[in-house]
């Protein structure tokens, strides 16, 4: 095991948002293969607000992992999409309480003014859209990174 080096040290917890779509392709890259348990997507209507609670691949750490010869990670992670007006699903069983989906990409589809549609692109042919009002998102690490289970990063990466 080798010791921790001085760049290790300048590793913090993500916390970034996306208010253009160029921003949002940085999350959607960050999110690559993320699960998430189906019971961890909330939808507030009152306060226009969708939260997600993933599992994700550290992508940003995946070269130093590699060059190191230390396992893969992955570190709980809260997206949070204001500004919604509407949550539609396809392929979702939300009453499937053991349902694990995998996150493939967040895209943004733009519609009148600053309005428009987020879409969650999941795994298995399944999707979330999100009729907004205007694009605000965010990704925040909300817990310390840990081994991925598999050992493995995951096959179709960036």
């Amino acid at each position: 095991m080798a010791d921790a080096s001085f760049e290790d040290g300048r590793e913090g917890p993500l916390n970034l948002g996306a208010l253009e779509e160029e921003d949002l392709k940085v999350l959607s890259s960050l999110l690559q293969d993320a699960v998430f348990p189906a019971t961890e997507m909330t939808w507030r209507a009152s306060q226009r607000r969708f939260a997600l609670l993933v599992n994700r691949f550290r992508w940003e750490d995946r070269d130093a992992a590699e060059r190191r010869g230390r396992a893969y990670e992955r570190v709980q992670s809260l997206l949070v999409v204001d500004n919604v007006l509407g949550v539609a699903s396809q392929g979702v069983d939300r009453k499937d309480r053991d349902l694990i989906l995998s996150l493939l990409s967040i895209s943004f589809e733009p519609g009148e003014e600053a309005a428009g549609h987020v879409l969650l692109t999941l795994a298995g042919d399944g999707a979330i859209r999100l009729s907004v009002e205007a694009l605000e998102v965010s990704l925040r690490d909300v817990t310390r990174p840990y081994r991925a289970p598999s050992g493995q990063a995951p096959e179709h990466g960036t």
